[in-house]
């Protein structure tokens, strides 16, 4: 059997710089990250996904790059990195990282020759126009914050081209010199005894746009082939995951044959499940599991309920998007962003409901592919509507009940972003050490959930259908994998049922034993008779035989 780590895999995703200070300055560090290892096993993680953690001027979260072959020295040393693999590596877990070669920094060396010599090398490192193309308005990603997808610079005497914000010059991947350039970044990196990428916006690193007449090729997919040659001989269990929230039709020419990427993230399955938990129905759920082609054996889906930018819902219609924001009570002020998404976590859509919480987790665990979870997911954390923009989800670790939350001791005034005092989701009451002490917490069910995830490999590897019910309400998923059979039931609804469903004879007249569920069940002796379930209540059941 191919070793495909990826498929067992619980990803949690960390910015270093607001998860644990170290040294006292009030920016998260190596240092402190280090200090946390042990807690980020004892989840059950098996796989750490770094944000950026380069050089950077800092003015998109470390998107803007200076220096792709070094850490941010406000995060601690290149140093402090191995040290922080290797401890990694030993309590089990591998490390992947960010890998953002669709622009860099106008800050970074590069950009800064390019704009003063046109007879450098560098000069075609990015993309350029002498006039202002006519389509400079179309195709901005940050409508409201971003007026321009091409930029003049006046030592450069000419625009250049950035999909995202006009500091973020995008990278010509169409000469082969800047190609290069990648495959020593990941050959760096690699190196050092990484497991891996998430490749930043792939869909941009690999469009044409500015360059269709100077590209060496015409069709840019076959980039990411080349990408993925070079991953298989530098190391052969190396993953790429890449950031590519692209039309279903689209998908195929990411996986290819499974020579090309291993992984991308379920962007429209996220959409539909946030619609069908808005609704309290599973039909857009099951439209967003079916929407995707079949992909090849060793490729997988990334899932999340949150990560760290917005919720984007830009593949549902605009009757849906409003839906949503009405049915989770939100005000479209306040959290709605570049016209496609809201800036919350979870927890606040749903009003802090304990229940409606740990379903939408468990819904996660439990869909085909690989889960991710961001760092305080599994605390619950809220969010900080005050805060600009995306940093309204992205504000510091909650260890603990002390000064700024246990995760500095610098003043408040000093730290990267605002801990959440306040409310329901201030850091008072809501932190790692009080949900330790309980029993009941989230924290220590997103323990369980994981450990039983484990326990059930045909989620990751096996293959799924959807089995019939006579309610809306319920979602009934088999999956089997080898000789195993699991099953997972939820109900999206508030009320309480017994789900009737349409079994075939196999699963009728095996046993069907409990392995996880929102409260204990009386055992299933006859599933053709109905199996109960509680408002917004699941159960994770194995067909057949016990599994330990």
């Amino acid at each position: 059997m191919l070793d495909l780590w990826y498929k067992s895999a619980v990803i949690y995703c960390i910015d270093v710089e607001t998860f644990m200070d170290g040294n006292g300055d009030g920016i998260g560090d190596f240092e402190g990250l280090i200090d946390r290892l042990d807690y980020i096993a004892g989840l059950g993680i098996n796989c750490i996904w770094l944000m950026p953690f380069y050089p950077t001027p800092n003015r998109d979260n470390g998107y803007d790059i200076t220096d792709y072959y070094s850490v941010d020295p406000r995060l601690g040393t290149l140093g402090d990195f191995v040290e922080f693999l290797r401890q990694a590596n030993n309590r089990g877990m591998r490390v992947i990282v960010d890998l953002v070669i669709n622009h860099t920094s106008i800050d970074h060396p590069w950009f800064k020759a390019a704009c003063k010599d046109p007879d450098s090398k560098y000069r075609d490192y990015y993309v350029w126009s002498e006039e202002k193309p006519a389509d400079a308005e179309e195709g901005i990603i940050f409508p409201g914050y971003q007026e321009s997808t091409w930029t003049y610079n006046e030592e450069a005497g000419a625009y250049y081209f950035h999909r995202f914000f006009e500091h973020q010059a995008d990278l010509n991947i169409g000469n082969p010199q800047v190609r290069e350039e990648f495959y020593k970044i990941m050959g760096f990196w690699l190196q050092l005894g990484i497991a891996g990428f998430r490749v930043d916006a792939a869909p941009f690193l690999i469009e044409l746009k500015g360059i269709e007449k100077q590209a060496d090729i015409k069709d840019p997919y076959r980039y990411l082939k080349e990408m993925r040659n070079f991953l298989s001989w530098r190391r052969g269990d190396a993953i790429v995951l890449a950031e590519a929230n692209v039309p279903m039709e689209d998908v195929p020419k990411y996986f290819d044959d499974g020579d090309k990427l291993q992984m991308l993230f379920g962007f429209v399955v996220n959409q539909y499940l946030m619609l069908a938990l808005a609704r309290e129905a599973v039909a857009p759920l099951i439209q967003g599991l079916k929407a995707p082609p079949e992909i090849p054996d060793i490729c997988q889906w990334a899932h999340f309920i949150r990560n760290h930018d917005e919720l984007s819902l830009d593949k549902l219609s605009q009757e849906e998007r409003e839906e949503i924001l009405t049915k989770f009570h939100q005000d479209k002020e306040q959290v709605w962003i570049y016209d496609r998404g809201i800036r919350r976590r979870f927890p606040p859509l749903v009003q802090g409901d304990e229940r409606r919480i740990r379903l939408a987790y468990s819904l996660m665990f439990t869909m085909p592919g690989t889960p991710v979870l961001k760092s305080g997911e599994e605390i619950g954390m809220g969010d900080d509507l005050s805060l600009k923009q995306r940093d309204a989800s992205r504000t510091p670790m909650q260890w603990s009940a002390e000064s700024n939350g246990g995760f500095s001791t610098a003043p408040s005034d000093r730290l990267i972003l605002p801990v959440i005092k306040e409310g329901e989701y201030g850091y008072p009451r809501l932190n790692v050490i009080a949900q330790r002490k309980d029993p009941n917490s989230l924290l220590n069910w997103m323990e369980r959930a994981i450990r039983m995830l484990k326990e059930c490999p045909e989620f990751g590897w096996g293959s799924w259908e959807e089995i019939e019910t006579d309610n809306s309400g319920v979602l009934a998923l088999r999956y089997q994998w080898r000789d195993g059979t699991v099953v997972a039931l939820h109900n999206l609804a508030k009320d309480t049922c017994t789900a009737t469903l349409k079994l075939g004879g196999e699963l009728r007249e095996s046993r069907w034993i409990d392995l996880l569920g929102d409260r204990p069940y009386e055992p299933i002796e006859h599933p053709e008779h109905g199996i109960n379930l509680e408002g917004y209540g699941y159960r994770w059941i194995r067909v057949g035989r016990e599994h330990l």
